[in-house]
């Protein structure tokens, strides 16, 4: 059985204004003739298939040009889709009764009160395969409590529970378990483990997953990577970079082989990028003549596909007219321009951390608010209570506008 594990198209994003349409349905053109030359049996999409809950026409119509293309190319194929924390629950499940008409299978919320809506049962060349689509859990689908994380992973766990409850597992010698969420390894240093905070919950331990599954597809963090070094629980990352910070990623797709419901291979299938970011300077920031004469070098480079660029200004600089200067440097580059950063010389190392590392180091929303406070406002205090509650507030209100 040959399955593919994607996740994370984020169609419809704008990056600083520009429109991604172009580079995402180079993508998608791409995975189709992937799907093909692979001979795929299953694909998996693991959550965020949009950037937005209300994402443009345009990238809905990608997703659905898509599914018609790959399933001319692969007739045979099953397609799999779940809603991440980016999706709209009740638009992805809109879509459900055309789509299964191109055996594509989609789920965007789960109920506690019918577990077997996230259950896909399947039969690949004589061999049963079920599926556990798990969509991204918001609290009010689970009965958790924002306020407790350890009570929000139990929640979760119950709910991988129930749908396991729905398996036959003597039957069924391949299943295949999709989650769209922040796994820990398990209860390793610190150090060692990528901490992020969604929604007001903590990474959630990777034992709330079957001892039984075959394999493990993984939405969210956007960094290609195994879980706690298993080999079956991954993560495949973005298949472009969404941000600067992921601009050295090396994005991919998963391809899967399965052998009466053991995992033989998985190997990494590069994506190809169409449109690369360059980020001036790579580190720290550049006072104004400094940065006038690094765009004087791009352009006596030669450049494809419109690159984005940003530039990182060292904030010491006191020119008023620094953008008259820098739109004069730029005259003639054929860019995708994404703006100017003030860079503060004695914050660049920590800088660097949040852009280079914010899946890496994965900073929460109040480790955010503390180091922009520390580095704006008093750099000898913390965030005062309040503004924590502030945010604390903000967050759950954007979570129940979501739902």
């Amino acid at each position: 059985m040959k399955v593919l594990h994607t996740s994370d198209w984020h169609l419809g994003q704008q990056f600083y204004d520009h429109s991604r349409i172009e580079e995402q349905k180079a993508f998608l053109s791409w995975l189709v003739d992937t799907l093909a030359a692979e001979k795929i049996d299953i694909l998996l999409v693991s959550g965020d298939i949009f950037h937005t809950a209300t994402p443009p026409a345009q990238a809905e119509q990608l997703l659905y040009d898509f599914i018609k293309s790959a399933k001319s190319a692969c007739p045979a194929m099953h397609i799999v889709i779940t809603a991440g924390n980016h999706d709209s629950p009740a638009r992805i499940e809109t879509a459900k009764p055309l789509l299964s008409n191109f055996d594509t299978h989609v789920v965007g919320r789960f109920d506690k009160n019918n577990p077997q809506n996230v259950v896909i049962q399947l039969q690949i060349a004589n061999e049963n395969a079920a599926i556990i689509a798990m969509p991204f859990l918001r609290p009010s689908d689970i009965n958790a409590s924002q306020d407790e994380t350890a009570r929000y992973e139990k929640a979760v766990q119950c709910a991988y529970e129930q749908a396991c409850n729905e398996i036959d597992f003597s039957l069924q010698p391949t299943v295949l378990v999709m989650g769209h969420l922040h796994v820990k390894g398990g209860d390793i240093s610190q150090d060692s483990e990528r901490n992020l905070c969604i929604g007001g919950f903590d990474s959630i331990n990777s034992a709330i997953f079957p001892e039984s599954a075959s394999y493990v597809a993984l939405g969210h963090l956007h960094k290609s990577q195994r879980v706690a070094g298993k080999e079956h629980i991954r993560y495949c990352g973005t298949p472009i970079p969404m941000s600067f910070a992921e601009r050295n990623y090396q994005h991919q797709v998963l391809a899967l082989t399965l052998e009466k419901g053991k995992l033989t291979s998985v190997n990494p299938l590069y994506t190809p990028r169409t449109k690369e970011l360059i980020l001036v300077p790579e580190r720290g920031g550049l006072m104004l003549g400094e940065l006038c004469e690094a765009l004087q070098a791009i352009k006596r480079e030669p450049l494809t596909s419109t690159p984005y660029l940003r530039l990182r200004m060292d904030a010491r600089e006191t020119d008023s007219q620094f953008r008259v200067r820098i739109d004069e440097a730029m005259e003639g580059l054929d860019v995708h321009f994404c703006g100017i950063e003030r860079v503060h010389t004695e914050q660049n190392l920590n800088a660097d951390a949040i852009h280079e590392g914010i899946e890496d180091k994965a900073l929460s929303p109040l480790q955010l608010l503390q180091y922009a406070y520390q580095s704006q406002v008093d750099s000898a205090r913390d965030v005062p209570k309040e503004l924590e509650k502030i945010l604390t507030e903000l967050i759950t209100e954007m979570e129940s506008l979501e739902e």
